[in-house]
């Protein structure tokens, strides 16, 4: 018996059972491959550095700041308020890196374990059923962590989410590869796109980057990611960044939620939903490394209260969906949201628009960029500009 039970060893599981076997209690985390790559861009900002310093010591690249383009390639800079906005990292080595740090801490590792069931005893789930390469197994716990991505068996099998229709979800679609190329290895790139989605070249240091596009939402219907991705490695504008794509190291696609987080479905009895499996992707940016984090420390000292006084139930547990820094994202989220459908508007063309003031208005570029990298909220004035 532990005395919590994650099933999902990426950010937000690792993290989760790292902060609770330093606090002294017992961790077993499932996963199913510790080889799998996880598509994703690997930014990481200056929060995900302060929660893991020794990543500084790391051969990595140190990102001044995000250059932002509209769909026509009106350009903008965004310089953080921190020495360096953050840094970029292949995402194996990441989530590598994280998972050696909870093991570290006491944190049982089971590698090459599928979870597909709890394990129920009077109606309660009590544990976790997983087949591994000897055989199934049946790990139980006071507590049950889910932390296994938005595909999760087990939190359609929770009751505590369905699953995501195509319309609540991005497709993406990236590779690492290396070759000579034009980035500056201080700045990542970012472009939004007519369609629903955006693209990205994120330099990893030496001849390698990662490049990639995303949709989202209907135009995941209308748009086959595949094209998309291959007319992005054709667009002029980013041949003269990267004019001989070169070696492809590592190429993958791979879904992720975009409709926010699942305020009300984030925990019940002896059971919490984490990371991408609980919706916290930013449904502007699509990035979840740092909101994985956060959710994982946070359902973690959730855990921990309820192990203190023994009482695993939704009364208690619901404290993890309660906490300040769970309900101000499910805000920033919600406002993000409603900020992605006014910014794509008109296919782009609003964008372009939003950004070409902005080339021109100092003051209204720091506005706008402050909306799509903090918790600014648009005032009225700014949004009238382009009704």
């Amino acid at each position: 018996m532990y005395d919590v039970v994650i099933s999902g060893a990426g950010p937000s599981g690792s993290q989760c059972g790292e902060v609770l076997a330093k606090a002294g209690y017992s961790v077993a985390l499932i996963e199913r491959d510790c080889g799998w790559r996880k598509p994703c861009g690997g930014g990481l900002n200056h929060r995900v550095l302060e929660m893991y310093p020794k990543l500084r010591k790391l051969s990595i690249p140190v990102i001044k700041c995000p250059i932002l383009h509209s769909a026509d390639y009106h350009e903008l800079e965004y310089i953080a308020k921190e020495k360096a906005w953050g840094s970029v990292m292949d995402r194996l080595e990441l989530d590598n890196f994280i998972r050696d740090s909870a093991v570290d801490a006491g944190v049982n590792l089971l590698d090459k374990h599928f979870s597909y069931d709890f394990i129920m005893k009077s109606q309660e789930k009590v544990g976790i059923k997983a087949k591994a390469p000897s055989g199934t197994k049946e790990y139980r716990g006071k507590i049950v962590i889910v932390a296994d991505g938005m595909s999760s068996k087990l939190a359609i099998r929770s009751d505590l989410r369905a699953k995501w229709k195509l319309e609540e979800i991005a497709n993406a679609k990236c590779a690492i590869m290396e070759g000579e190329h034009n980035l500056d290895e201080e700045f990542v790139y970012i472009y939004f796109r007519s369609y629903k989605g955006y693209a990205w070249i994120f330099p990893l240091g030496g001849k390698r980057f990662n490049i990639g596009v995303y949709t989202f939402a209907e135009d995941n219907r209308n748009h086959n990611i595949n094209d998309l991705y291959q007319e992005f490695l054709r667009n002029p504008n980013v041949r003269k960044l990267v004019p001989n794509q070169g070696n492809v190291i590592w190429s993958g696609s791979y879904p992720f939620p975009t409709e926010g987080i699942l305020e009300k479905g984030l925990c019940d009895d002896r059971i919490m939903l984490i990371g991408d499996t609980g919706g916290f992707v930013s449904p502007i940016s699509g990035e979840g490394i740092q909101h994985a984090l956060m959710s994982g420390k946070v359902a973690a000292e959730t855990a921990i209260e309820a192990l203190e006084i023994e009482d695993y139930s939704k009364s208690i547990l619901k404290k993890y969906k309660n906490h300040p820094q769970i309900k101000n994202t499910v805000r920033s989220f919600k406002m993000k949201s409603s900020m992605r459908e006014f910014f794509y508007k008109d296919h782009g063309e609003r964008l372009n628009k939003i950004f070409e003031q902005a080339q021109r208005d100092s003051e209204f570029r720091i506005r706008l960029l402050d909306i799509f990298f903090s918790k600014s909220i648009p005032s009225k004035e700014f949004l009238s500009k382009f009704q």
